[in-house]
């Protein structure tokens, strides 16, 4: 019984409990457990506090047993990515630069988590402050993709994604800065969310890049996503991004007709480089979505194909001056041998920061630089108004829009970590809902000949989650067979 409550999604968890049927203590006891047992095969968590876990989920007995349950996923367990600020636990973002960092508070986020009663299982595994698209750039270890155990999990929620497909949480956190939601979730199977900008406060994530960041919720569902997503949604004072809008009923909105809703397909997205497995999966998508009696509709994204350079631009700018606080003086990795003040700030992040986050600071240092800065950094912030313009446009017309997530199935281990070009592109259908600021959800749309997933993505416009989880909704109904799960022994 306790193995099988694992392969239970969110939703149906939160009912067995609702009805008494198991405690929270026996579902978080599976889940354990079947992370101590597996998890040394797929590497999906850094760290993991069992006690900690089992004494968070008797809090939660003891509240239902006295009437008090403080919501429908209370003593239900979370995986979180770690670059979320949790009090007491280690955040070491994936680097080595962190590796001794105690978070000294909750993040928001954390916060409305604890305050639904879930359990907190897990500090999932990350590229290094989140820059990358496979998880190979952690400072220590890859995470291995549970469908294949050679293959990349995507990145750079890998661990969180992989958590989810290996039946080791029914729900994860993850964080969105070009796809490191959904490009995972695409490659483990799974549902993976990206909200609209500012519909989830960012405070308490570590910040990559600030006008691209999302929190999101992962799962196996459309609904688990949803639910998690109701808790994570609102307000916070203490991110001036954070949109003062109300939190509409995402749960509610997933049974609604999607009869003669318009759907959106760029051709701008199935160029060169999309698998032809991918556009089989697509092309039946759409097939569905007619025959469900939404109408399809042509629109063009013209500005896309220079939605990679425009985000490596902006990323990287933004990533110099966010990882500009990771100095050695005060709670990151300090040198041992130093001479001078500007010793140990060169020796320190030398020695703390891998390749990739190098990389990317070298380069954001030198478009902000005053001789590039108009060339390079402004012009790119020209371009991204393009692209929202073009998204803008398009959603006058259509009320989601339809793409692959991926432009392949999960790529082997090692594939692409030494060509950052290649591993860049593998970004190149999600990036550019970051740079317009709108919301996406990736689901799993089949699977490839060697029974490997693929992911489909919906797009809409600015706080339109409630319809493009309506239309993943539907499509999750008539396709079952796209929740499968992968095999571990």
């Amino acid at each position: 019984m306790s193995q099988d409550l694992c392969f239970k999604t969110a939703a149906e968890l939160s009912h067995l409990l609702k009805d008494k049927a198991v405690s929270a203590v026996e579902v978080t006891t599976a889940f354990i457990e079947r992370t101590e047992r597996l998890d040394p095969q797929v590497k999906a968590f850094l760290n993991t506090d069992a006690a900690n876990a089992l004494a968070q989920a008797k809090a939660s007995d003891e509240r239902r047993a006295n009437g008090g349950a403080l919501g429908p996923l209370d003593g239900v367990p979370v995986a979180l990515k770690d670059n979320t600020a949790v009090i007491g636990q280690s955040m070491t973002s994936g680097s080595k630069i962190l590796k001794d960092y105690i978070s000294p508070y909750d993040g928001t986020c954390t916060q409305k988590l604890k305050a639904a009663g879930m359990v907190l299982w897990g500090r999932a595994n990350l590229d290094e402050f989140a820059m990358g698209s496979s998880t190979e750039n952690s400072a220590f270890f890859p995470t291995n993709n549970p469908w294949d155990l050679k293959a990349s999990p995507g990145g750079s929620s890998g661990g969180s994604a992989a958590a989810v497909a290996a039946s080791f949480a029914p729900l994860a956190i993850g964080s969105d800065t070009g796809g490191s939601i959904r490009q995972p979730a695409s490659f483990c199977g799974i549902v993976g969310v990206k909200p609209t900008y500012g519909r989830v406060s960012r405070y308490g994530l570590a910040s990559l890049a600030s006008s691209l960041d999302q929190l999101g919720p992962l799962g196996y569902t459309v609904e688990d996503a949803a639910m998690l997503l109701q808790v994570m949604a609102g307000h916070d004072e203490r991110d001036s991004t954070s949109l003062n809008v109300a939190v509409p009923d995402y749960v509610g909105a997933l049974q609604a007709n999607i009869k003669g809703k318009r759907i959106g397909i760029a051709q701008d997205y199935l160029g060169e480089g999309l698998a032809d497995n991918v556009r089989a999966a697509f092309e039946k998508a759409v097939q569905f979505y007619k025959a469900a009696g939404c109408e399809l509709v042509d629109i063009s994204l013209p500005h896309t194909a220079l939605a990679v350079p425009v985000y490596y631009i902006i990323l990287a700018a933004e990533a110099s001056s966010n990882l500009a606080r990771y100095d050695g003086v005060r709670y990151t990795h300090r040198s041992a041998e130093v001479s001078d003040a500007i010793d140990l700030f060169a020796k320190s992040r030398a020695e703390g920061f891998g390749p990739e986050v190098k990389r990317r600071i070298i380069l954001g240092t030198y478009v902000l630089n005053s001789g590039y800065y108009d060339a390079y950094y402004l012009r790119a912030q020209k371009v991204r108004t393009l692209i929202r313009r073009d998204f803008a446009l398009a959603f006058k017309q259509v009320d989601a829009i339809l793409t692959p997530t991926a432009p392949t199935v999960a790529f082997k281990q090692g594939a692409k970590v030494n060509d950052p070009l290649a591993m860049y592109l593998n970004d190149i259908y999600t990036i550019p809902t970051n740079l317009a600021g709108i919301c996406g959800v990736s689901f799993n749309g089949g699977f490839s000949a060697d029974g490997m997933p693929m992911g489909l993505q919906l797009l809409g416009d600015v706080l339109a989650e409630s319809t493009i989880f309506n239309l993943t909704h539907a499509f999750e109904k008539a396709h079952p067979e796209a929740n499968k799960r992968p095999t571990l022994a």
